[in-house]
């Protein structure tokens, strides 16, 4: 029995030794065999560290897609490994690097908190920085330990001028931009556009950032062996194909000069923009000049160089009276119903006056947009349309709504109604109210833009398509065409097709028989208008409006619209109004195909002579 029971514990304790070995073999097999990827991996992620390679934003060009507004150059980065700088050397690192770079030091020691100065991670100092303080650095890097620099390429603005509103700027992420961006795949080391395209089309100009891996120790210092993981090229942005013709737009800057205000020249069967001017304008390249503070400086600049003019709210004065007319031709006012225009009117407790002091006369629709008269138009918006109305057809014409603009900080202008202004200003609307915004006063507001939208209702045949200045979007590598901006309606009526022949045909009058009857000499191109003089409170300064489309018996495919728009804030201009000689020379450049300097001496103009 004893003989048995030791039997019995003799095989218990072999199968026991037999199970574990064979437990501790399947488990070593499956360590070094089945889960050997995966434990590879574990080590991998423990031994490298990666960096990140900036990946070159795309490039912007014009609509031809020649030679580019905007690339890409080399510039450097300046970093340092905290590990590598012992506790007592980092007052007098700090001080020599900010020689060195010729910046407050105050700088460098907020990328230096005391929290990250025993890291063996990279941290970036200053980035954009000149080749000559590089070699400085170099000279000295002796007495800089912990301190390197690194490649990256940056933002090279290539034309200068009024693009800038254009093209916009780039600048570091900021910390609510990074929050709101980060599933987006950005870092708080990226840059990121900040205005114009460059902020518009951010999520296609940035590309994606690549990996250069480095195999550390356990306390993160680099070792002298080949990488575990392989490096990650940057993927480029994509490059952008503006709608913007260069030659147009350095035509119209020219022709506006330095006088605060904007240009905008639209092809109306399309929604392109060919030329978007506002000045004054800024550089974007002054942003990466480390230790300036243009950013700052501009802000404060009384002169706003930042705004985009042609995208802001102005009174639209008289070229609101191409709305009117459309109006009044649309509610079936006589087209023989004649005013008596004295100069002026007289109504509830004021007088109304009409530019013309001496007065028109007897008008009727056509002779008053023609000549522009206030007073036929204060009666029929007074007593024919009333308010209610007139602001129906102005909403249709696109007033008080922004037209989505591939561009931010676009202005929605503004339509007054009586509730609106009760509310904001509680003050009671009257029939006075009315006849400033007939002649387009008061408190209405619409921005060069909606003017030039204005205009592309009426030649379209009550259709706006969506303004851009994006045409393409293009792979940098081969050229391919990725995505075509489409041409895409934002507005539509049912007007009858009479009233926009009509309203092209008053327009037209404007050159041949009213107020710009000698203003426009250009033999280039036969073109429709409007003037308009906008009241901003100032008695001998006004906005200053030409609004127009060429050539005037061509189709829409053929035509451009154009706004030329003055501010009231410039110093007084012995040669103003500006607006209808600003148009005059973009005509003939654009038709003629000439250069500012050709059309001066093609045309001489007396307020140019100094030119010729």
């Amino acid at each position: 029995m004893d003989h048995s029971v030791n039997k019995f514990r003799i095989y218990t304790l072999l199968a026991i030794v037999v199970l574990s070995f064979g437990y501790n073999l399947y488990h070593l097999y499956k360590m070094q065999v089945i889960d050997q990827i995966m434990y590879q991996k574990k080590a991998t992620a423990v031994s490298s560290r990666s960096t990140s390679i900036r990946a070159p934003r795309g490039e912007i060009y014009d609509r031809n897609y020649d030679v580019p507004y905007v690339d890409n150059t080399e510039s450097f980065s300046v970093v340092i490994n905290p590990a590598s700088v012992e506790s007592e050397e980092y007052p007098e690192l700090i001080e020599k690097l900010a020689l060195y770079l010729e910046v407050d030091k105050s700088i460098i020691e907020k990328k230096l908190p005391y929290s990250v100065r025993r890291s063996y991670k990279n941290i970036e100092i200053l980035d954009s920085v000149s080749y000559d303080k590089i070699v400085s650095i170099a000279e000295n890097i002796d007495h800089l330990p912990g301190v390197s620099w690194e490649s990256i390429p940056i933002r090279n603005y290539l034309f200068s001028g009024s693009i800038s509103h254009i093209l916009g700027y780039v600048g570091n992420i900021s910390q609510s931009e990074f929050q709101v961006l980060y599933n987006d795949g950005y870092t708080l080391n990226d840059d990121i556009g900040k205005n114009g395209v460059e902020k518009q089309y951010d999520i296609v100009l940035k590309g994606k950032n690549g990996l250069k891996y480095k195999t550390v120790d356990v306390k993160g210092r680099k070792l002298d062996k080949e990488n575990l993981k392989e490096d990650i090229a940057p993927i480029p942005g994509k490059n952008l194909v503006l709608t913007i013709d260069r030659k147009i737009q350095t035509l119209a800057e020219k022709a506006l000069g330095e006088r605060k205000g904007s240009v905008v020249v639209l092809k109306p069967s399309t929604g392109e923009i060919l030329a978007m001017v506002s000045y004054p304008w800024y550089e974007p390249s002054e942003f990466y000049i480390p230790g300036k503070n243009a950013f700052g400086n501009i802000l404060l600049d009384e002169d706003k160089p930042l705004l985009n003019r042609a995208i802001q709210g102005y009174a639209p004065a008289s070229t609101f009276k191409i709305i009117m007319s459309a109006a009044a031709l649309e509610e079936e006012v006589p087209e023989d119903l004649t005013v008596e225009c004295t100069g002026r009117v007289f109504y509830g407790d004021r007088y109304f006056g009409c530019w013309n002091r001496a007065g028109h006369g007897t008008v009727n629709l056509e002779s008053a947009l023609e000549n522009s008269c206030n007073i036929y138009f204060y009666t029929i918006g007074r007593d024919y349309l009333g308010i209610d109305k007139i602001n129906t057809y102005a909403r249709e014409f696109g007033f008080g709504q922004t037209s989505g603009i591939d561009l931010p900080n676009e202005a929605a202008g503004q339509v007054p109604t009586p509730e609106w202004v009760k509310k904001k200003y509680d003050v009671t609307w009257t029939h006075g109210d009315t006849m400033n915004v007939s002649i387009g006063q008061g408190r209405t507001l619409a921005t060069p833009l909606q003017i030039a939208d204005q205009l592309a209702f009426i030649l379209n045949g009550g259709v706006v398509y969506k303004p851009h200045v994006v045409k393409e979007i293009v792979d940098p590598l081969t050229g391919e065409v990725l995505e075509v901006i489409p041409r895409e309606v934002i507005l539509k009526s049912s007007y009858k097709p009479e009233t926009f022949e009509k309203v092209k045909s008053y327009m037209r009058g404007v050159i041949t028989e009213g107020t710009a009857k000698y203003a426009i000499s250009t033999k280039a191109v036969e073109i429709a208008a409007k003037t308009g003089t906008g009241e901003v409170g100032f008695s001998d300064k006004f906005h200053d409006w030409f609004v127009s489309y060429g050539p005037y018996d061509a189709p829409p495919e053929e035509q451009v619209v154009m706004v030329v728009m003055i501010e009231a804030s410039n110093d007084l201009d012995k040669y103003r109004p500006w607006a209808p000689k600003a148009t005059n020379l973009i005509y003939q450049g654009i038709f003629a195909e000439q250069t500012f300097e050709e059309v001066v001496k093609t045309l001489r103009p007396y307020y140019l002579r100094e030119l010729f």
